[in-house]
């Protein structure tokens, strides 16, 4: 599961224009973005919360039930394979943050049985960054343009 971003922040817009005009490649940029999220996500998984720091609902009587004995005995990590399937890809004009498991869009989403347990956006019917999340990217833009200013 990857997900697209549409970058609506007129603070990300500006700064990733003012950028362009002063670098031919944006890619370093890019992979920044790419790490910094990847990152984040990653640190999900640790405290158990979306990314707007709300907790990850627990697990329900079934799931506890059928909990296999050789699991990590952590939510959204029964064996690692989620987490071990997030991926980064950049390029000069994007970046793309993703998990190769297709379950995990259950995870992101949630279902009629599972509550959402948030690992990429805010909301992600929208496509909305947390603040947070949005922070760390404007910081990485605002790093980079002080690098090329004049």
């Amino acid at each position: 599961m990857s997900l697209t971003i549409t970058v609506k922040s007129e603070f990300v817009l500006d700064r990733l224009a003012r950028l362009s005009q002063r670098m031919a490649d944006l890619t370093p940029v890019m992979a920044g973005i790419g790490a910094a999220l990847k990152t984040r996500i990653s640190n999900r998984f640790e405290t158990e919360t979306d990314p707007d720091g709300n907790p990850w609902a627990g697990w329900s009587p079934a799931t506890i039930k059928t909990y296999p004995e050789d699991g990590n005995l952590t939510i959204l990590d029964r064996h690692g394979k989620m987490l071990d399937s997030l991926t980064v890809e950049t390029t000069a004009t994007s970046v793309t943050v993703g998990f190769a498991e297709p379950y995990a869009t259950y995870h992101e989403y949630g279902t009629k049985k599972m509550p959402r347990r948030g690992l990429l956006f805010s909301d992600p019917e929208t496509g909305t960054l947390s603040p947070d999340d949005e922070r760390t990217v404007l910081d990485i833009l605002n790093h980079f343009l002080s690098k090329t200013l004049p």
